[in-house]
């Protein structure tokens, strides 16, 4: 085909029509383009700036951890132990800080920040996440949170937050059993379930807020918020409420915890009060005790140290962990070992000139009077505390036969109430000893330890709180229950406090005969005419039965006198009495010690008195609160 032809064939015009097409396809979806830019534009640039806007510059949604209410702690009467007040505390958030020592000096200028402030926060501060809120200064005044409000917008990162703070209404009453609240250390971090403490700044340390912790302590709720470039929050997009912790009401009743303290008057000692009915404790109290309160809003070391070192041992909790000899108080028990197993007879008399010796022996295990008692029976020695008759009557029954009678009544063994670091105590025996000693001579067990394991000293060892359920038994003729602090817990679905069951044991088996034999006598020390602890039997509304003790503190040479005089206050034995009361009914049962305190039926007795009358008696006026039953 030639080149005319060619020329002939192409359609100019069509080609020109097609292009100005294409051109009005496109200038159409140019537009509609531009158009749909414009309107996305507008959208979120007018329509939702503010929205935008705060999500561009300051962010963002933020998730914020609510923490539960913890549960609140009362008596048995429902006076409350343990609550939670609100407050205000200033917290600091460290990924929104730029500098830190900055902000923490220039807050210093505007709330008074205590080096203890510093300290525990500078502490905390390594153990959180960069995202988490640090808690600076707890329960901020009126004052402090106006002025920091003030001045709000020039703390980048910090901030006041509206918490609820543990309070312990009763103060030091009932510290070392009710525990307290601290700051989470790393420790605590590591071992409990992170998302479970999302939010939270303290946990339970020691006593019931430990023992309880994951009753009290709930579970964490959640809210989505919407906050702006300085970190304020501008609207709450999503809340997931919290769980609230469980309300435990406890067996203690505070009336006769607030006796305890009054009566002991800041001595170093401790009291253990149990129903001999259902094993519940009464009270328990340690002295001297300490304000719980301190824990929540934070001891500085200087604080800390102050009570870890201080000779009296503030924090020490005497009645669980507190292991003393039980001296005379157990030799109703030994009494009635002797009727049950037949090792003697209640009306067979002993003749006590003041000593004792083993056959062959020319060393004198002495009686604490050192004239002698004379002719006397079980009833005798029991009301007098004779110890010669309690020297003949162990050697009769042997160490390892009482071990076993002692132990039935929950000595030397661990209560279980699960508290703290409750001390087992220690009965001996002659297998103890060969498991207790590495070198071969002193894993022999000598016919002298025997003897004074008759009165209590030597080896053993006792808690308060185990003579006291001792002595509960005793009042109870051999029924049982094992120990319980707990009355009730707060049910998750119903919200009705739930009772807690009781746990019966098997009683103990003696014939009537050796218990009335055994509580007459022990009546007989109280009300008695040759009763050693007749004085506060005197003007008793109700009948009391009960027992004195010394723990010895050191030992006397055999030519030596002990004579309290002239002795110092550290090495004066331990006072004791254990007692139980009503004597037909028993209703509570005491252990008191005090320590270096000397007579257990001068200084002991009158306290346990003091703390039956506050359990049995009405309520006076001055007290303020209704009758324990």
């Amino acid at each position: 085909m030639s080149a005319q032809d060619r020329r002939n064939i192409k359609d100019t015009d069509r080609e020109v029509r097609l292009y100005a097409t294409r051109m009005a396809v496109a200038a159409v979806l140019s537009l509609v383009a531009v158009l749909a830019l414009i309107g996305r534009l507008t959208f979120l640039q007018v329509l939702n700036h503010e929205h935008y806007q705060a999500l561009s510059t300051g962010n963002r949604v933020k998730i914020e951890p609510i923490p539960p209410t913890r549960g609140l702690i009362s008596d048995r009467n429902g006076i409350r132990i343990a609550d939670n007040l609100p407050s205000f505390q200033l917290e600091i958030t460290p990924e929104d800080v730029d500098d830190l020592n900055e902000t923490l000096a220039r807050l210093g200028h505007v709330i008074t920040l205590s080096d203890g402030d510093l300290e525990r926060f500078r502490r905390d501060y390594k153990r959180h996440r960069r995202f988490e809120p640090v808690p600076l200064k707890y329960q901020l005044t009126d004052d402090e949170v106006a002025q920091f409000a003030v001045q709000r917008q020039f703390f980048a990162g910090a901030d006041v937050r509206a918490r609820l703070a543990r309070r312990y209404p009763l103060g030091s009453i009932a510290a070392h059993t009710v525990g307290y609240v601290a700051s989470l250390s790393q420790r605590d971090l590591e071992r409990l379930e992170s998302a479970r403490y999302a939010g939270t700044t303290h946990t339970g340390r020691t006593g019931i807020e430990r023992a309880l912790e994951d009753t009290l302590q709930g579970r964490p709720g959640y809210r989505q918020i919407l906050v702006n470039a300085q970190g304020r929050s501008l609207k709450t997009l999503k809340n997931d409420p919290p769980q609230a912790g469980r309300d435990i009401m406890l067996t203690l009743d505070v009336r006769v915890q607030r006796a305890a303290a009054a009566a002991l008057q800041g001595r170093r000692g401790a009291i253990a009060a149990v129903s001999p009915r259902d094993g519940s404790v009464i009270a328990l109290y340690s002295s001297p005790s300490f304000d719980p309160n301190l824990f929540g809003t934070g001891l500085s070391q200087a604080q800390y140290d102050l009570l870890v070192r201080s000779d009296d041992k503030p924090l020490f909790n005497r009645a669980l962990q507190g292991a003393y000899p039980p001296g005379s108080t157990i030799k109703p028990i030994l009494g009635l070992a002797g009727l049950t197993l037949q090792a003697i007879d209640g009306t067979e008399t002993h003749w006590c000139p003041g000593y004792f010796q083993l056959p062959g022996d020319s060393h004198r295990y002495r009686d604490w009077k050192p004239q002698g008692h004379g002719h006397v029976d079980l009833h005798g020695a029991i009301e007098q505390s004779c110890d010669v008759y309690f020297y003949e009557l162990a050697t009769r029954l042997g160490v390892d036969v009482m071990h076993d009678f002692l132990t039935s009544f929950g000595l030397g063994s661990r209560s279980g109430l699960n508290i703290g670091s409750e001390h087992a105590g220690l009965v001996p025996s002659t297998e103890w000893k060969r498991t207790a000693f590495r070198r071969r001579a002193d894993q022999v067990w000598f016919p002298g330890e025997t003897v004074i394991a008759g009165i209590g000293q030597g080896y053993m060892l006792s808690t308060p709180l185990q003579l006291a359920r001792a002595t509960a038994i005793l009042g109870a003729r051999g029924e049982r229950y094992a120990p319980r602090i707990v009355e009730a817990v707060r049910g998750e679905e119903d919200g009705r406090m739930q009772t807690q069951p009781t746990q019966k044991l098997a009683p103990l088996e003696a014939t009537a005969e050796a218990w009335q034999e055994v509580l007459q006598a022990m009546q007989g020390v109280v009300h008695g005419t040759r009763g050693s602890a007749r004085a506060v039997g005197r003007s008793s509304p109700y009948l009391m039965a009960g027992k004195s003790g010394t723990a010895q503190v050191f030992t006397v040479a055999q030519d030596d006198e002990y004579n309290e005089e002239e002795i110092a206050e550290a090495l004066r034995d331990h006072a004791w009495f254990v007692a139980f009361a009503p004597f037909e009914y028993p209703q509570i049962a005491v252990a008191v010690i005090v320590e270096n305190g000397g007579s257990g039926s001068r200084v002991a007795a009158p306290i346990a008195r003091t703390v039956m009358d506050a359990y049995l008696l009405p309520a006076t006026p001055a007290a303020g609160t209704v009758a324990g039953n």
